[in-house]
């Protein structure tokens, strides 16, 4: 095969018309904005405690997302554009995610599920965790019953932190913690 013959069977592969870039970068970023949403009102927690069905999900949200951002016919282009695009939507939220303010809009903040061995059902609810969520916590820390716990705070990260009873928090850690009130 000399060069001009694989030229004309590669080339079309490698390529992308110009008016497909803003199309492919428009579909990143929407796909991007839209599974930031639905990470944001599912929360955190759906990624942090990966079952096996969540592992078939998150594949599938993936595929469809590669097909929504290259779009048809697939190139290798427009899958550098697309990825290009990702890789700067997630560089510029990272940024706005170390201010503050925007990093409770974006990520929520962390919330009270467990105050003094009580169980507070409306954060229950609000982070979509369910009571054998937190007795699988507990039995990972050792606890033998809920009265041992202090507090239990589901972080935004979906990671969840537990103090014993009798261990002392620093206010400075509960700052920004929804339903601090109830460890005071």
């Amino acid at each position: 095969m000399d060069l001009e013959e694989w030229v004309a069977l590669v080339g079309p592969a490698l390529g992308i018309e110009l008016w497909r870039i803003p199309v492919v970068m428009l579909s990143a970023i929407g796909i991007y904005l839209a599974f930031l949403l639905l990470v944001r009102l599912f929360t955190p927690r759906v990624l942090a405690r990966l079952t096996v069905f969540d592992a078939v999900v998150l594949v599938m949200f993936g595929a469809v997302a590669g097909r929504v951002v290259i779009g048809h016919p697939p190139t290798l282009a427009a899958g550098v554009v697309g990825l290009a695009t990702l890789m700067a939507m997630e560089a510029f939220f990272g940024a706005v995610r170390s201010t503050t303010g925007l990093r409770a809009l974006l990520q929520g903040g962390p919330v009270v599920v467990v105050a003094h061995g009580e169980v507070v059902e409306k954060a229950l609810r609000r982070t979509h965790l369910s009571r054998l969520d937190i007795n699988a916590v507990l039995r990972r820390a050792g606890i033998g019953s809920l009265g041992e716990v202090q507090a239990l705070i589901a972080e935004p990260s979906g990671e969840l932190s537990l103090f014993r009873r009798g261990q002392p928090i620093d206010a400075e850690l509960l700052e920004g913690v929804r339903g601090a009130e109830l460890l005071r």
